[in-house]
């Protein structure tokens, strides 16, 4: 049910339609608290501020309504210059990033603020009676809540202001990609080195596994295995861990996880295998079944590699032909680097997790540090080796995230992508390109075969960095 929810948060912070709707309820409800104490304290209040004067009907009248036809009017021009933004940025960067200007907030208070504006002053103007309109009634004008109509037109100008301003400056490049980098980061942070669980030691630990779960399992064992099976298509957005372990815990089960954040499942495949079997009741199904939130389309809510791919797409369009444009390719690499750099200082969760007795319940499937690098370089590797300026900036790159590294077994696998960049640069440049990439590439290698790479990295600043 968590899952569920966390999803459906999701879907609204997305929206165009939550916060202007719970604008235009509070405008509502704030017109009618304005005329309500106008109906009941009047306009004398007034006389004490010689610079405010009392409206007439017509005049209050006429004011309201021309604030409600030219807001009503700035929205529609607010909604389609939103969209003209959106429908650009999703061709030149990618459809998916199309949430990523969905989720703009500034956009949806923009066309909220003009919303509620227009239904303030229509429900405002709608009480404004003259003298003589009904039988036996005097005229009445709602002051304060005209005054504060008047307030919020001036709200609502300083916000078209800023919105002329932020439209641009969200849909350049450089801001597109720094929001991506943000939350990149943002999550290394929040899920590393924790994910589900307390992280075991896998090789002190390996004999805790199920004989059902080895490599070299017998039928009779596989025969114990639990399936709970999706009911569902698409992408998995999240996982509720709290719920695989209190299940699982609930039930003496051992799980193991078929599919992380962003897998693709259809229905009857494996979500979770379950040990042992028997104990595995309905009730236990049905609970893990909810503990998966499947949807059309990947999110960034667990999904690391959801965030890699949007930086590797955005670089891999700017080095296509058509658009050939590196600098921007260099500045998703600047990103990537910086946190595959900060995933280097961490400790990356064990596939084995307990529950807070130290008893084995998940068997997970975290990605390694070599998956994360060859998601990103491995990726873009193909493209960076075609042009000599991304080349060059992909080998500092690679240098930068050695800089952060202290396992040999991670500078292992910086090594085996810079070899293997190198062979493709070497297939796919010419002349006087090849030969600076190929040459950079060496200096790369070089330094990480050395005990003390780190130190010869930085005596090599002037080649690893000032590149931009």
């Amino acid at each position: 049910m968590k899952a569920h929810l966390l999803r459906i948060a999701d879907r609204l912070r997305e929206s165009y339609w939550f916060v202007p709707t719970i604008m235009a309820i509070g405008a509502l409800l704030l017109a009618l608290t304005m005329v309500y104490i106008d109906s009941h304290s009047g306009s004398h209040w007034m006389d004490r501020f010689p610079w405010l004067y009392a409206a007439r009907p017509e005049g209050a009248r006429s004011l309201l309504s021309s604030v409600g036809g030219a807001m009503i009017g700035v929205a529609g021009t607010t909604f389609s210059v939103t969209m003209a933004a959106v429908v650009y940025a999703s061709g030149q960067y990618g459809p998916r990033l199309l949430s990523n200007f969905m989720s703009d907030r500034g956009n949806q208070v923009t066309l909220g603020t003009f919303i509620a504006t227009f239904i303030y002053s229509l429900m405002v103007v709608r009480t404004i009676r003259s003298p003589g309109e009904t039988v036996g009634e005097v005229g009445f004008v709602p002051q304060l809540a005209v005054l504060v109509g008047v307030i919020l037109v001036l709200c609502s100008i300083a916000v078209l202001i800023f919105f002329i301003h932020h439209v641009p400056s969200r849909i350049h490049i450089n801001s597109v990609i720094e929001r991506i980098g943000d939350r990149l980061l943002a999550e290394i942070d929040n899920r590393f080195p924790v994910f589900v669980g307390r992280p075991l030691d896998e090789s002190a630990d390996d004999d805790r596994i199920p004989d059902a779960f080895r490599l070299d399992a017998s039928p009779a064992a596989i025969e114990r295995r639990g399936p709970v099976r999706a009911k569902d298509n698409g992408y998995i957005q999240l996982i509720d861990e709290e719920t695989l372990l209190d299940t699982a815990r609930a039930n003496d089960l051992i799980l193991r996880l078929q599919y992380q954040p962003g897998d693709f499942t259809h229905r009857g495949s494996v979500l979770v295998e379950a040990w042992p079997a028997e104990a595995l009741d309905e009730d236990a199904t049905a609970a893990l079944r909810t503990a998966f939130a499947i949807g059309s389309r990947r999110t960034a809510l667990q999904d690391l590699r959801f965030l890699i791919d949007e930086l590797v797409e955005i670089a891999a369009r700017a080095l296509s032909p058509g658009v050939n444009d590196p600098f921007t390719a260099n500045s998703c690499l600047d990103w990537l680097g910086a946190a595959l750099a900060d995933l280097a200082r961490r400790d990356l969760p064990s596939r084995l997790r307990a529950d807070e007795d130290g008893v084995l319940r998940i068997i997970a499937h975290p990605m390694t540090f070599a998956g994360f690098v060859e998601r990103g370089f491995g990726a873009l590797a193909q493209y960076a080796s075609a042009d000599k300026i991304a080349g060059q900036h992909f080998l500092a790159a690679l240098g930068d995230v050695a800089l952060s590294c202290e396992a040999p077994e991670r500078i292992a696998t910086l090594v085996l992508q810079a070899k293997q960049f190198r062979d493709l640069a070497e297939r796919a440049l010419s002349g006087a390109s090849r030969e600076a990439v190929l040459t950079r590439a060496d200096e790369l290698l070089r330094a990480l075969a050395e005990p003390d790479y780190k130190r010869r990295l930085r005596d090599g600043n002037a080649w690893l960095g000032g590149t931009a």
